[in-house]
């Protein structure tokens, strides 16, 4: 199997909940940084990993996605079986691009084939929502708008193509952590900044610069509610962010909760340009694209 990376073109978080989690709106693009998951059959349910990316943090117990992924389809459909996971990451691990996700949406219909589970599409995405907000759209792809807890999805229309570089770092941020961030900055700001929204929404302006396929339109309209308290944890993306545009990016933006960056260039040419400077700078640069397909069967 294969399943892609997000890129948040648009994030707003609404205010916290009792809970202590937080309503968003969101509008996804999948980019072509992928994961890729081997499913054989086996006794237990075992995962090794290996990557184009730094996979030294990655958990090889119940604590990965795609572990819990797999028992969580057992346990849903009495499969008494195991299987044996190899995933590589090509999506950075603890990045904000959903590469965790894409590894639980990958399981899912890796083992739905090995196991002849013959779960459909809705049953796979409510599974998906239960094991967290980006597994659904892992499975769905393309670019789509999600609310809630953002697995609440429905497909947007893009035209043509966006062409990206991404930024990654050695060091992750932890989600839950930059959520926190979020929080306490907006209450020292309360009398400085509007207040959060209790039903955040998606951006129009967004959803047409996506329909028209305009880069230059969506860099003016992107925009990340968790990029100021990745910022405050990681104060020195805020130089790459400059950087970046300073060399031709349309828009930087902190992807997800961080702390990879993603560029938005003009066009393919311009995303290669981008991608050359800042590596000769020292950064780890890749050059992606989207929208892609989302998780699916690799013949």
């Amino acid at each position: 199997m294969r399943a892609p990376g997000k890129i948040n073109v648009f994030l707003e978080v609404g205010q916290v909940q009792d809970d202590g989690y937080h309503d968003v709106a969101s509008a996804y693009q999948a980019v072509s940084a992928f994961e890729d998951v081997w499913a054989t059959p086996a006794d237990a349910i075992s995962v090794e990993v290996t990557g184009s990316v730094n996979v030294a943090g990655v958990p090889l117990d119940d604590r990965n996605l795609a572990v819990r992924a797999a028992r969580l389809l057992a346990a849903e459909t009495g499969h008494r079986g195991g299987v044996h996971l190899e995933i590589h990451k090509g999506v950075p691990v603890a990045g904000g691009m959903g590469g965790g996700s894409a590894d639980a949406a990958a399981t899912l219909l890796a083992c739905d084939a090995l196991w002849d589970t013959r779960l459909g599409a809705a049953q796979l995405h409510a599974l998906a929502a239960r094991l967290g907000a980006d597994v659904p759209f892992a499975l769905m792809g393309g670019t789509a708008v999600g609310v809630g807890r953002g697995d609440e999805l429905s497909p947007a229309l893009a035209r043509g193509r966006f062409d990206w570089v991404i930024v990654t770092s050695q060091d992750g941020l932890s989600t839950p952590e930059v959520y926190r961030a979020l929080d306490e900055h907006r209450a020292r700001h309360a009398l400085d900044i509007s207040p959060a929204s209790r039903r955040p929404l998606v951006d129009n302006d967004v959803l047409h610069a996506l329909r028209a396929g305009d880069a230059a339109m969506l860099a003016s309209s992107a925009r990340n509610d968790l990029q100021v308290a990745a910022l405050t944890l990681r104060p020195r993306l805020g130089d790459v962010l400059e950087a970046g545009e300073r060399e031709g990016a349309l828009v930087g933006l902190v992807s997800g909760s961080g702390p990879t960056l993603a560029f938005l260039a003009a066009d393919a040419e311009a995303a290669i340009e981008l991608q050359i400077v800042l590596s000769a700078s020292g950064h780890v640069a890749h050059h992606v694209h989207g929208p892609v397909p989302g998780a699916r069967i690799i013949d």
